[in-house]
């Protein structure tokens, strides 16, 4: 069963992209996917995954995209960060990396997934945070075609205090 987000949160999906049920695409650890309809059927489908999670433990988020990598290297045999940008300010910190991803099972697969982390403080306990990641995963050749797509979609990312 897909999960939520440890907090409210609201964006817009940019044109060309249908959300899917986390659940029957087999990812049932994230909270939302999307799709993109101009690259269906073209081997690989662009996707845009949200997942997170409340941490307590005082990991940087340069940490916690290093957990990240080595899960992603659990289910491919080579991943490697490509870049990596420290995003936002004290109060709001946020993380980018690219990570280059082969996939080898039968057909040998390249494929490159862009993360975006952000921080959401808790306002009782300053020792605890959601931590809220946003994926575009594309084949090596789709990246041109939708990464402005995904840096729309992250900068229409927004907490949904309405429903706080």
């Amino acid at each position: 069963m897909s999960t939520d987000l440890p907090v409210p949160m609201k964006f817009q999906l940019p044109d060309g992209w249908h959300a899917a049920s986390p659940d029957e695409l087999g990812l049932p650890d994230v909270a939302f996917v999307a799709l993109n309809a101009a690259t269906h059927g073209s081997g690989f489908t662009a996707n845009i995954t949200i997942d997170g999670e409340v941490r307590t433990d005082g990991a940087s988020l340069a940490e916690i995209a290093d957990e990240s990598v080595a899960n992603l290297r659990d289910a491919a045999p080579t991943v490697t960060v490509a870049q990596r940008t420290d995003l936002g300010g004290a109060e709001a910190p946020g993380l980018a990396q690219d990570l280059r991803v082969t996939l080898g099972e039968g057909e040998v697969r390249d494929l490159v997934q862009s993360q975006v982390y952000l921080t959401v403080p808790d306002a009782e306990d300053s020792g605890k945070r959601a931590v809220v990641r946003a994926s575009l995963t594309v084949a090596e050749n789709q990246l041109d075609v939708v990464l402005e797509d995904f840096r729309e979609f992250v900068s229409s990312i927004r907490l949904d205090t309405e429903r706080l």
